[in-house]
């Protein structure tokens, strides 16, 4: 556990010294400007603690992003819309819709193009492709066809968001995991008389299951990505990406930044609970660890 702990640790004191001292530097930049329009002079000494305690700085140090976070989760009532809990929850929502329909839509994908060569020559190369187009170009012309089709909700459009940017990792996982089984393998289920679905149910399915949750890790950060990403032109008043967008527009960098750091820590609770029902699966499944 130390062996694992150190080397993390190691990186993220590096990380806070940096933040510090960038803090220091771009936030010394009010400091001395304050200073000139009074007509007197600070020393260095003098300009380390105020840049640490600013209002609204260039850049906000640890202390104070940790403390503002700390208030937006334990400091509010999570119905409140200052919390950041009730702001998590609204983005994890719209998360787990876009994930699931990724999901759906990567493995169904998957599957044909596995069975059906056609799919392979023709799906896999625009799948490709669509990986190629900026979401946040895509992201208005989503909101816009949404709105045309007549639907008033902006849970669909940061749904269908989130699913685009999802469906692709467990799309190119899955093909890779399902023309995993060798040869031999299958040639096996030939001699046995197996069907293509029992080929398919009794070989390749258990065999693309490690390549499956490894792409669900990857996949559930990029639906988070893509839902607050969804959250800023739908003109979201809720959620974490909409917390970002108030925080820049109404210059308030540490709500910008308090949101930031809880959109990571959600994102690595999600990644956390896929680990989870990865060993789970595992462990029916009769797979070890």
């Amino acid at each position: 556990m130390k062996e694992k702990a150190l080397p993390v640790l190691a990186v993220l004191g590096i990380i806070v010294v940096i933040w510090y001292a960038a803090a220091v530097w771009m936030n010394a930049t009010w400091v001395y400007d304050q200073a000139e329009r009074a007509g007197t002079t600070v020393s260095f000494a003098e300009v380390v603690p105020q840049t640490m305690a600013q209002d609204r700085p260039l850049l906000p140090p640890p202390h104070q992003v940790a403390a503002e976070l700390w208030k937006g989760v334990a400091g509010q009532a999570v119905t409140s819309k200052r919390s950041l809990v009730y702001h998590g929850f609204v983005t994890f929502r719209g998360t787990m819709m876009g994930f699931a329909l990724g999901i759906v839509l990567g493995v169904a994908l998957a599957v044909s193009i596995v069975r059906f060569r056609v799919m392979d020559m023709s799906v896999m190369p625009w799948a490709i492709i669509s990986q190629t187009i900026p979401i946040v170009a895509l992201a208005p012309m989503i909101l816009t066809v949404a709105n045309q089709l007549g639907i008033d909700s902006r849970e669909v459009p940061k749904a269908v968001i989130s699913a685009y940017l999802s469906f692709f990792p467990v799309l190119v996982s899955m093909v890779k995991g399902l023309r995993s089984p060798d040869q031999m393998q299958l040639d096996l289920l030939k001699t046995y008389n197996a069907s293509e679905g029992e080929t398919f149910w009794k070989l390749r399915l258990p065999a693309s299951m490690p390549y499956f949750f490894a792409s669900l890790k990857v996949a559930v950060a990029a639906a988070l990505i893509g839902t607050i990403v969804g959250e800023l032109p739908t003109g979201a008043i809720e959620g974490l990406g909409a917390r970002m967008l108030i925080g820049s527009q109404f210059g308030e960098p540490l709500i910008m930044w308090a949101a930031l750091f809880a959109a990571a820590i959600l994102a690595g609770l999600l990644i956390v609970a896929v680990g989870i029902v990865e060993r789970v699966a595992r462990k029916r499944m009769g797979v070890p660890a």
